[in-house]
């Protein structure tokens, strides 16, 4: 069965030329010019990635990225945009964006983030087998599942990247988390945009223990971080 690519570009002739590279390499792909029109989309068409360009006319690719993931929490979601500023990046990753690719690309970069973000899901669902329901550690309960942190009285709606390193430093609590290896089970590589994004989600997560006694995540510098529940 082809693997279904979802591809948002308002601009004719480069939508055309990609779908049609991407056709010749196996995948099935469902063009849309329209960001408004992608929701409804998934009524018939389910895809296992979307590439979603940044400048779309309507509703922008960041906040189809952001409307995308509050939906599918686990689909892959690729940014196309000739943004090239780090705040630009950021704010991609922010959106809900598993990778950014900066315009102009090579259609063999496009395929090789695919099949990694392909890669990368399959291994995120055999690791959902084996994730715990719920996580239990003094006032907080985390359910990876369901993306959601309950503190005392509040209830905090997580986003997929919040999920995920949470999960991960849940798993190993009072233990280094090396930082390499967390930037690649999140993201699937270690570069720098995607280690500025993992220092962002960080400081996030901070902020939501702030309020808990006996609860912190240390940085090591050039190692990774501890959960600390002492």
């Amino acid at each position: 069965m082809k693997q279904k690519i979802l591809y948002v570009e308002d601009e004719p002739h480069l939508g055309k030329i990609v779908t049609d590279l991407l056709d010749r390499q196996g995948f099935e792909v469902l063009l849309i010019k329209d960001g408004a029109e992608v929701i409804k989309s998934f009524k018939c068409f389910t895809p296992d990635v979307c590439v979603l360009d940044v400048m779309l006319p309507g509703v922008d690719g960041l906040e189809l990225g952001h409307a995308i993931r509050n939906r599918y929490p686990q689909l892959p979601i690729i940014f196309l945009s000739a943004k090239t500023q780090t705040d630009d990046v950021l704010k991609g990753f922010e959106s809900g964006g598993n990778d950014y690719i900066k315009k102009p690309f090579s259609i063999d970069e496009l395929v090789a983030r695919i099949k990694n973000q392909l890669k990368i899901s399959a291994s995120s669902s055999l690791g959902n087998a084996n994730r715990p329901q719920e996580v239990k550690i003094r006032d907080i309960v985390f359910y990876p599942e369901r993306y959601e942190l309950h503190i005392q009285k509040r209830k905090i709606k997580l986003s997929y990247r919040e999920g995920q390193i949470l999960s991960a430093l849940t798993s190993s609590p009072n233990k280094i988390v090396d930082r390499k290896e967390l930037l690649i089970s999140v993201w699937g590589d270690d570069s720098y945009y995607n280690s500025r994004t993992l220092d962002v989600y960080v400081r996030k997560l901070r902020d939501y223990f702030s309020s808990v006694n006996g609860i912190e995540i240390h940085t090591l510098k050039g190692k990774g971080y501890t959960f600390i529940t002492d």
